[in-house]
């Protein structure tokens, strides 16, 4: 089983609106799918999820609704609203300039300083 990375702060709202993105999910969905697309490298506790979802819920980014799960059970399904799309667009923008200039300072050699 391949190492945990550590979430930085501010990016557990980023990854379940990634998940949510691509299709309804209930939590425990939501929880496996982000372990499906990090390729099991990002682990989510459910402690971390739940206040994470009614927040994103609550901010009007994720809509919740009563649905019936795989195994039969009754469960919150949670899918972007318009807000959350946006919010969603602006986020992985934000991210993906860090990720260049974190990616480029780290490749700097002494000599191009």
């Amino acid at each position: 089983m391949p190492d945990h990375a550590q979430l930085l702060p501010g990016t557990l709202d980023l990854l379940i609106l990634k998940a949510v993105s691509l299709g309804p999910l209930h939590g425990y969905g939501v929880l496996l799918r982000i372990g499906q697309i990090s390729d099991s490298a990002l682990l989510i506790e459910q402690g971390a999820l739940y206040p994470a979802l009614f927040r994103l819920v609550r901010q009007g980014l994720l809509k919740a609704s009563w649905g019936t799960s795989e195994n039969n059970r009754r469960a919150k399904f949670y899918e972007l609203t318009a807000a959350g799309r946006k919010r969603f667009r602006e986020e992985t923008e934000g991210w993906n300039r860090l990720a260049t200039a974190m990616a480029s300072a780290l490749a700097a050699k002494a000599e191009e300083v």
